[in-house]
């Protein structure tokens, strides 16, 4: 009895090995330790989380705040402006530029400073300026020099409310923003009902790494952020004889191959933040850490973002949503009832085709993150084993009458559960509907032949 027990528990044993080891079961390696509280690995191109540790909680994020300063400034603002510095920019603590009350600054040069050496008062400078274009007539027309500190956080406010406009557009709802440099700040609001809730400077490191995705990606000056980005010094001077040179201290663009983009971070509140790009054999990675350590542990960001970049590219493969195109051929003509046809008695049929992509009245694509930006997704990275699926859904039948080119059905393109791509189904021709005259001429046809 006991013999046969232990070949059973054998049996079973090998059983269980065996489908463990079957290719729908096996278990996906993960990253090792990280040290970050929150981090998160995502596709540049398609906004998918390909890791999360805490992704979804919400910290400080220190400088890696100006990612959204620099595109903001850049989609809103022409590059030679000239930027008036105020008294309150220049009393902006350290790290600093220390740009003086009265001085004028290429809006270019101070975005240097920005995102090179992290400059808290290069920040401000930049969100007075852009920022004061939402203030009261007075103050548009009043020089910033001349601005009391009121005034000026008056315009820093202003930008910050176009910041978090920015964010809840990229749909990263998880995000506030008070300052533009990413000093530790608090802020209480009041609300319609008159209550009041204090909001924090923060963010969660999905949201952070949607916000760098769509910096590299999608935003109409996304080349112009990378070329500030990946510049490694810049020097330039005012005419009052004042020089200035700004080295960059994303070490990571030296440490991979294919690193394209990135910026460090660091607050008291915030620990050691970074969020990062790299590009590499067709594909794109982002990776956001919040909260990675405090002094004296400044090397863990670069050791995680290393981890994560290569558990991307040792597991993920890139694959065109056109290796699951719907087979057109498949698709079938539709009924419409009370549809002419050529005898009495006869049901009328329309045949129908997918829209040529880029045609009137085509699908929208979903953008990073999945936000129906109207940015189109061409493919998803992927792991072994993971399929795109494709879901036809069509009329069943039509009622007359029917018009060329209308709508009848849709076809998706789905990875759990995120509709990345979506075709529409059109009739090919038009179908009119049976009326007094043709009724008419069917009984004369019928008679006369």
């Amino acid at each position: 009895m006991r013999k046969r027990l232990r070949r059973y528990i054998c049996v079973l044993c090998c059983l269980l090995l065996l489908w463990q080891q079957t290719p729908g079961h096996a278990q996906e390696p993960e990253p090792g330790e990280l040290y970050a509280q929150a981090a998160v690995l995502m596709d540049a191109d398609s906004g998918r989380v390909l890791y999360d540790k805490n992704g979804a909680q919400v910290l400080a994020m220190a400088s890696t705040t100006k990612i959204m300063t620099c595109i903001l400034a850049l989609e809103l603002a022409d590059l030679q402006e000239m930027v008036e510095i105020s008294s309150y920019a220049a009393s902006m603590p350290k790290v600093k530029l220390y740009v003086q009350k009265g001085e004028r600054y290429p809006l270019e040069d101070l975005l240097y400073s920005l995102m090179l050496e992290s400059h808290n008062d290069a920040a401000v400078a930049i969100a007075e300026h852009l920022g004061r274009k939402y203030l009261p007539e007075q103050l548009q027309e009043k020089s910033p020099a001349e601005y009391t500190p009121e005034e000026s956080r008056e315009a820093v406010e202003a930008f910050a409310a176009v910041m978090n406009r920015k964010a809840a557009e990229l749909g990263c709802g998880d995000t506030w923003f008070i300052t533009p440099n990413g000093l530790d700040a608090t802020q209480v609001l009041t609300l319609e009902n008159g209550e009041t809730i204090e909001k924090r400077h923060s963010t969660t490191a999905r949201d952070l790494a949607s916000i760098m995705c769509y910096c590299i990606r999608r935003s109409p000056k996304s080349q112009a952020f990378l070329e500030i980005t990946q510049t490694p010094s810049h020097s330039f001077s005012l005419e009052n004889g004042r020089s200035f040179s700004c080295v960059n201290h994303n070490a990571f663009l030296q440490m991979m191959q294919g690193a394209i983009s990135g910026k460090t971070g660091f607050t008291n509140q915030a620990g050691y933040c970074y969020v990062g790009a790299l590009e590499r054999d067709g594909r794109t990675f982002v990776v956001a850490l919040l909260a990675c350590g405090w002094p004296n542990n400044k090397g863990y960001k670069w050791s995680d973002t290393r981890v994560l970049m290569n558990y991307g590219l040792d597991n993920f493969a890139y694959h065109s949503l056109d290796e699951a195109a719907y087979d057109e051929s498949e698709l079938e003509s539709l009924p419409v009832l009370r549809g002419q046809t050529l005898d009495i008695g006869d049901t009328a049929y329309v045949p129908v085709r997918i829209l040529e992509r880029g045609a009137s009245g085509d699908y929208q694509g979903q953008g990073a993150g999945g936000q129906g930006d109207g940015q189109e997704i061409e493919g998803l990275l992927l792991r072994d084993g993971e399929e795109i699926q494709v879901e036809c859904h069509m009329e069943r039948q039509l009622q007359a009458p029917v018009e060329a080119g209308k709508q009848v059905g849709t076809i998706q393109y789905i990875f759990q559960e995120q509709v990345y791509r979506e075709e529409h189904i059109v009739t090919t021709r038009a179908v009119r509907e049976i009326d007094y005259r043709w009724c008419f001429q069917q009984i004369m046809r019928y008679f006369l032949l």
